[in-house]
């Protein structure tokens, strides 16, 4: 029996590849830097969508948020060249998050590795 997917799970995988193309390809703002989004999280009424953002270039605080304001400002712009892509008749509203799970992740695996340094022989 095929898996059953809620029209907002569809729509938060296919905003997260189209705002990923659109960051890569349409976004020049040098403010907002090297980015990748790592989710997308749209409410159940398709109202609104959480988009978490990895800074991968700077490793100053600032510059990450920086890079999430710059976003935040360029939300508009943003959401009108999704919308031409995407075929719904409204996108839901882009809130932009700076993701830290990837840090966070490096920096248990360097504490795990300094606990136990026999574990990668």
């Amino acid at each position: 029996m095929p898996r059953e997917f809620l029209r907002f799970q569809r729509v938060e995988r296919q905003l997260q590849r189209e705002l990923a193309e659109v960051l890569q390809r349409e976004i020049k703002d040098p403010e907002v830097g090297f980015v990748t989004v790592s989710d997308v999280e749209v409410t159940k009424d398709l109202a609104v969508a959480k988009v978490y953002i990895s800074v991968l270039t700077t490793k100053d605080s600032e510059n990450k948020a920086d890079s999430i304001a710059a976003l935040n400002r360029a939300a508009n712009y943003i959401h009108g060249v999704v919308s031409k892509r995407m075929r719904m008749r409204m996108v839901p509203e882009l809130r932009f998050f700076l993701d830290e799970s990837i840090e966070q992740g490096i920096k248990m695996d360097a504490l795990l590795k300094a606990t136990n340094p026999d574990s990668e022989k």
